[in-house]
């Protein structure tokens, strides 16, 4: 297993019934979920799903109702037993541990969050996050003090005292959250955890769940039927229908290029201009001035030769110094001058290659420039968005009106 690859699921499938051998070689010929249903009374839950998860990322299993995300995330930690599959975990084929190991990997290694709360309601906060800890058999004192820690890490210090019924819906989950963070896991299984949750106090967790992963860089597999849910905390996004994984990628690589309709569908009323960045729209090479080469008549001929009336200005380490524009180069190539650089305009728009689209738009008000794209650390220009592809991505234009959009530009 490489380094970086904190859990491996190969073909994990799950078979709902009592014909599995039948169902699964008919699975492995190739038969509808529907047939199988109907010819064996088998409900196929997880339709060979293979990929990994990497160590410290959010991964986001999601899909409708029935679409077996739930079922996909127990097989990770055998609260379901695949029908056929392996997990891999560190290395381990949890599939064949015994139910002792297997017992010693969920109070080690992973940690589950379900959407309703489970606490216990005679016990105080401290005691329902302890709990595992005594399970565990942790002294007393010890765990007190590590449910106090997790505690104060999901912001509930003062509380400690206090009984569930005590608490709001959202605090109660922070309390399941810090009793899932008190084992110390490497890997949260979080089961629809914000779904039961009023919409404000719902985005108050998935901000507190962002903050705490650039803390703890917990790997984290979170499950939800909520696509905005999906993009606000993955990492990767998986797209689950019927028990088939139907795309894995960003949420950028899902909204830019769904795999099926079905995905494309799913994504359809998504508002991209959120997500699609500046990495995306860019043109990867644009032609370029040249700051301590490049002349006024070279400028003026560089920009004859691809139609445009600006071009971005770098040094010979290839860093963004600004852009220059033809009006001015000819008024210079008038006044016989040569040098480019009192003519830099320095003040034009510039972005990292994560600014999104809706970042990018309040740039180019009030000038014709397009948008320059540099490495944030170095300074160098990777390239430039233009305005018309940022235009494109903020409206509702579909594929046919962008390409008729585009002819009419060049026929312009």
């Amino acid at each position: 297993m490489k380094d970086n690859i904190k859990i491996q699921l190969k073909d994990i499938t799950v078979i709902f019934g009592k014909k599995r051998a039948e169902a699964l070689k008919m699975l492995d010929q190739g038969v509808s979920k529907n047939e199988i249903l109907e010819k064996t009374g088998c409900t196929v839950g997880v339709n060979k799903a293979s990929f990994d998860i990497k160590t410290g990322e959010v991964f986001v299993v999601m899909g409708l109702s029935g679409s077996g995300k739930s079922t996909l995330l127990r097989c990770l930690n055998r609260l379901i037993e695949p029908t056929a599959g392996d997990v891999i975990v560190n290395g381990r084929n949890i599939t064949k541990e015994s139910d002792k190991e297997l017992l010693e990997t969920r109070r080690t290694e992973m940690s589950m969050v379900f959407q309703k709360f489970g606490l216990l309601p005679h016990k105080t906060i401290i005691d329902n996050v302890a709990f595992g800890l005594e399970i565990r058999g942790e002294s007393g004192a010890k765990r007190l003090e590590i449910a106090q820690d997790s505690i104060n890490t999901v912001g509930l210090e003062g509380f400690q005292n206090q009984y569930p019924s005590q608490l709001s819906g959202g605090m109660q989950q922070r309390v399941g959250l810090a009793r899932a963070l008190a084992n110390n896991p490497e890997v949260l299984l979080m089961d629809e955890a914000f779904s039961a949750l009023d919409p404000l106090i719902r985005a108050d967790m998935q901000d507190q769940l962002l903050e705490l992963q650039n803390k703890l860089k917990k790997t984290v597999v979170f499950i939800t039927h909520d696509l905005d849910e999906a993009i606000k905390l993955g990492d990767r996004i998986a797209i689950m229908k019927d028990g088939f994984i139907e795309q894995i990628g960003t949420a950028e690589d899902i909204l830019t290029e769904p795999a099926s309709e079905y995905v494309q569908a799913f994504v359809s009323n998504v508002d991209r201009k959120s997500i699609i960045t500046a990495n995306t729209l860019m043109f990867e090479k644009p032609q370029v001035a040249q700051y301590e080469r490049d002349g006024v008549e070279v400028a003026i001929r560089k920009m004859r030769k691809v139609s445009v009336e600006v071009l971005p200005v770098v040094d010979n380490d290839h860093i963004f110094k600004g852009f220059v524009w033809l009006k001015d180069l000819v008024g210079a190539h008038k006044e016989k001058k040569h040098s480019i650089k009192e003519f830099i305009q320095t003040q034009g728009p510039m972005v990292n290659p994560d600014a999104t689209v809706e970042q990018m738009l309040p740039l180019i008000t009030g000038t014709e420039a397009p948008v320059a794209v540099t490495d944030e650390q170095s300074g160098k220009l990777k390239g430039i968005v233009t305005q018309i592809s940022l235009i494109v991505e903020a409206t509702s234009f579909d594929r046919e009106q962008i390409e008729e959009l585009k002819e009419n530009l060049n026929e312009q």
